[in-house]
């Protein structure tokens, strides 16, 4: 299996997508290698191109990889994804990251840092699927599995909020879009999402973040899903995002079916997918054109064939 992911040459540096992220490049990751894991620091660096936004990746060798994160909001992430990675594992039925190493704050670096194990696989891309039928089998059964985890001291999930406390984001995004999205249909589809039922069980264990960038795909099956940063317990809705996010509305029903998910959890997901996507290309659109572009995606794929607006 063989990476479709891009890395750019050995000099280069993450590329700044917030205004308060921290100053991280190829010769300050090498510092923090060389005095705390001097076993891995002749190894070749190389940064990663990726379509992921709280961190910047250098893959470490051939089978390695170093996540600092870029803003103080993803640090707090990396406690978190030590703890649970491991115990969430072995009941997945794919690969997930696994913490070799954590590193600390140093050489002006404010935050913990990791290193993984590498995960090799392409980040799908809607239209140029292989097989959407059996893509969309194989995230009903990895979210299947990640819900049937015991949730006992499970942590809350980033988007662990209700639907209807998105509201006022959601909307200021719209405003702010009004020239690149159709605001009308789009404001139809996510009202009709906030009078759906609210999730009336407890809480399970969600990624809460199923995107391109998340997802590794070998030969068309999903063979790994990576930045478990925002997992956590919440809604079941807010993995249905991958219907939109990952999968061509052909394929939607066979997630759908597989997944066993009745009306109000789909018409949440919808509105998750959609509240995600508008915040999205509003934040990046002029700083990520690759994120821009997905939101750009899934917001069409929300509103294809939607009644007032997927």
């Amino acid at each position: 299996m063989t990476s479709d992911r891009l890395v750019t040459p050995h000099g280069a540096g993450a590329r700044t997508l917030h205004a308060d992220e921290a100053d991280i490049d190829m010769s300050l990751v090498r510092r923090l290698l060389a005095a705390q894991f001097p076993q891995w620091a002749d190894r070749s660096l190389t940064a990663v191109d990726s379509a992921g936004t709280s961190n910047a990746m250098y893959r470490l060798g051939a089978d390695m990889v170093v996540r600092l994160p870029r803003i103080a909001g993803a640090a707090s992430d990396v406690e978190k994804e030590h703890h649970w990675l491991p115990r969430l594992a072995p009941t997945l039925p794919v690969a997930v990251p696994a913490p070799l190493g954590k590193g600390s704050p140093a050489d002006g670096y404010p935050w913990p840092w990791s290193v993984y194990r590498w995960l090799d696989g392409a980040n799908p891309a809607l239209g140029r699927l292989a097989a959407p039928g059996r893509l969309a089998a194989d995230l009903a059964e990895f979210v299947t599995a990640l819900q049937r985890i015991d949730p006992a001291d499970g942590p809350p999930a980033y988007r662990s909020e209700p639907l209807p406390a998105r509201d006022d984001a959601t909307r200021a995004a719209l405003a702010e879009l009004d020239a690149l999205v159709d605001t009308e249909a789009a404001t139809a589809v996510w009202e009709a999402a906030l009078r759906a039922p609210s999730w009336p069980g407890p809480a399970v264990w969600i990624h809460a973040d199923l995107q391109p960038g998340n997802v590794l795909l070998d030969r068309g099956r999903l063979s790994a899903v990576i930045d478990f940063g925002c997992a956590g317990l919440g809604d079941p809705a807010v993995d249905v995002i991958a219907a939109w996010y990952l999968l061509p509305a052909e394929a939607r029903g066979v997630f759908r079916t597989a997944l066993g998910v009745d009306e109000a959890t789909w018409a949440r997901g919808r509105g998750w997918a959609l509240s995600v996507a508008l915040m999205e290309l509003s934040y990046y659109r002029t700083t990520h054109p690759a994120m821009a572009d997905i939101a750009r995606t899934v917001i069409g794929e929300v509103l294809l064939g939607h009644p007032g607006g997927g």
